[in-house]
């Protein structure tokens, strides 16, 4: 980053875009600009992506993030700018808004998003083997895993936990067609992959798949995410979106925060030399200086100039303070021996915890394992099925679910909020309601404006604002950071870490819940549900160690296992049975014969025009894996005649 003032009297900073600088060019955005009404919400921004970039990109809700993404993919043209793209670039694409088609399966839905690898493979089957256009047709197939599709489409599918391929569209859910529109994205093997929000309601297994795909994905990608931890483990470059501008980070998101302060410290720095050059400036201005020479004149347009270009725009966080709480009894919630079974399948058992002042309780898990259910037996909104719930005479819940309270789009934010009131009663005190409504960044102008022309941010925002406002002491949180950005996220962290009752929440964002929980129970599958202190990191180290004794036991006893036949062999030995000993002579022919079969299988397999000519390859696919089967029973078998062989003769 470099800083200057130049003799012209303008002060310039200077972004470097220093992301795989060397690598060809995927995609140049130059100079974009966007505006809706009179709001202009991209301002002459620009971004190059290259082969290779793995790029997060952040900023506020409303600053024009998924406008950009887009904008990138082709969906909408620019206001203003240009937009550069290289030869025959396949983009992959996740929008918030995405489409299915409604008509057809899971499965038909998915294959959708490799449409141009099917393409190629129809064109390939058209064609005489050899050929000059078959040759790079197949190579490109290749390198795309094109002969592989059918096996990664049904693997996103599992990982992601969507629904069964043959399922029509129409009968899912809201986040069961997202994990659908993510699968879709992900089997294109594009040159470039756009995800905007791609862990919005995927559970921690899921994500962890996500990751991992990503870390392993060839092409670049650009993803918009408020999960912390996801970002810090993909990216290796950030955008940050702000006041129309874009301003591109090495490093991860951890490492963005580090330099974005940096950065904030130089301008902060720069604002101050600024402010006292206006300072000697004015003082001189106001002598009124009796000759107008040309070097006095140009002193006096050197100051309008800087007197023009104004502070650095500062950033704006919410003032999100919750109510404090009322006084709490000895007794919260207390859960003894709760279980619950829904439509014959049991979701949970013998879940004990008492809840005190102060606790702040994480939920995680796979989604469909009842946490959502849990919450509502908390609150006396259902019954267990079995076990018993003490809930405390002072205890007062404030319950935020997954779908939050509706908003009326003909009212203004102000009636909305204020539900016929002109106030908020905050604690003991009472505030006005534009006063509430300032503290989560409501300017006087919005908060006149009716709730359909706010931003999904403003929304969102607002739904805090008005839940949050009920008080209570102890609040109840069902996935709080979905469409929530960064800076309001770590904002509503600070809220409920010096929140003084009890805290319960759900959450798929690792940050969150290690930011904010001192105690989590985690839905582990098949009505097991574990409880460990501390938040989730810690619960994550506890699983690697327990999986590493279990690893470390199961070796150990392997081996006595072993140690305990070899000391009964040399007590006891046998020799072979005859049709032990002609298997053991016919073995190494036996074998031999198997594997030529493996062998066979796969060069069948390999050959160039194999799924032209057999179009039952995914059963030859299983032969060749029970063959390989075959072959190490085989050698298992050998080594174990053998070694009676050895013994009887010893």
């Amino acid at each position: 980053m470099r800083n200057c003032f130049e003799k012209s009297g303008k002060w310039r900073i200077f972004y470097p875009h220093k992301m795989s600088e060397q690598t060809p060019t995927l995609l140049s955005a130059s100079n974009i600009e966007i505006n809706f009404g009179r709001q202009n919400i991209l301002d002459k921004a620009s971004l190059s992506i290259h082969e290779g970039d793995r790029i997060g990109m952040v900023g506020r809700n409303g600053s024009g993030k998924s406008t950009f993404l887009k904008i990138l993919a082709g969906l909408t043209p620019p206001d203003a700018g240009e937009i550069v793209r290289s030869r025959d670039l396949t983009i992959g694409y996740l929008s918030q808004d995405f489409t299915l088609d409604e008509t057809k399966t899971v499965y038909q839905n998915v294959e959708e998003g490799a449409r141009h690898i099917f393409n190629l493979i129809a064109e390939y089957e058209t064609l005489p083997g050899h050929s000059n256009r078959a040759d790079d047709l197949e190579h490109r197939i290749a390198a795309l895993d094109g002969w592989n599709l059918e096996y990664r489409i049904k693997e996103a599918l599992s990982h992601l936990n969507a629904p069964d391929a043959a399922s029509m569209i129409t009968n899912l859910s809201g986040g069961e067609k997202r994990r659908i529109a993510m699968a879709k994205a992900l089997v294109a093997r594009p040159d470039l992959l756009i995800l905007d929000e791609p862990t919005n309601h995927l559970d921690p297994e899921a994500i962890e798949w996500v990751i991992e795909f990503l870390l392993g994905f060839k092409g670049a990608f650009l993803v918009v995410t408020h999960d912390r931890y996801f970002l810090d483990r993909i990216t290796t470059g950030m955008v940050e979106v702000s006041n129309g501008k874009i301003y591109s980070y090495e490093g991860n998101y951890t490492e963005y925060l580090i330099s974005k302060a940096e950065r904030q410290s130089v301008e902060e720095r720069q604002e101050q030399v600024r402010q006292g050059f206006l300072h000697r400036e004015l003082d001189w201005v106001r002598r009124g200086p009796k000759a107008r020479t040309t070097k006095s004149k140009s002193r006096l347009d050197r100051f309008f100039e800087v007197a023009a270009q104004g502070p650095p725009p500062k950033e704006m966080d919410v003032d999100l303070v919750i109510p404090p709480p009322p006084s709490i009894g000895n007794r919260v919630v207390d859960l003894e021996n709760v279980g619950m079974e829904l439509g014959g399948r049991k979701l949970f058992e013998n879940v004990n915890l008492k809840f005190a002042a102060g606790t702040k309780v994480g939920i995680a898990g796979k989604n469909g394992l009842g946490k959502t259910t849990l919450l509502k037996i908390i609150i006396g909104a259902l019954k267990p099925t079995e076990g018993t719930v003490k809930i405390g005479e002072l205890t007062r819940f404030n319950y935020v679910d997954q779908n939050r309270v509706q908003l009326d789009p003909e009212k203004t934010v102000y009636d909305e909020l204020g539900q016929g009131s002109e106030v908020v009663q905050f604690g003991d005190q009472k505030i006005s309601v534009r006063s509430y409504l300032r503290r989560f960044l409501f300017t006087e102008d919005r908060i006149s404006t009716q709730v359909r022309h706010l931003s999904g941010g403003e929304r969102s925002r607002l739904l805090l604002a008005r839940i949050l406002k009920n008080g209570g002491n102890f609040i109840i949180l069902d996935e709080p950071t979905n469409d929530l950005d960064l800076a309001s996220l770590r904002v509503l962290e600070e809220a409920l870490i010096g929140f003084g009752g009890s805290i319960l929440v759900v959450s798929h964002d690792r940050y969150f819940l290690d930011r904010i929980c001192n105690h989590m129970i985690v839905f582990e599958g098949d009505g097991q549900v574990s409880q460990t202190p501390g938040n989730y990191d810690y619960y994550m180290e506890l699983r690697r160690r327990k999986a590493s004794a279990e690893k470390r036991e199961s070796s150990s006893s392997a081996a006595a296992t072993v140690q305990s036949t070899k000391s009964k062999s040399s007590t006891q030995p046998r020799k072979l049975k005859y049709k032990e000993q002609m298997e053991l002579a016919g073995m190494e022919a036996t074998i031999a014969e198997a594997e030529q079969e493996t062998t066979r299988l796969e060069e069948l397999f390999a050959s160039p025009d194999f799924y032209k000519v057999h179009a039952d390859h995914p059963q030859i696919q299983k032969e060749i894996e029970t063959s390989k089967a075959k072959v190490a029973a085989l050698y298992a078998r050998w080594e174990e005649l053998a070694a009676i062989d050895g013994t009887s003769k010893d």
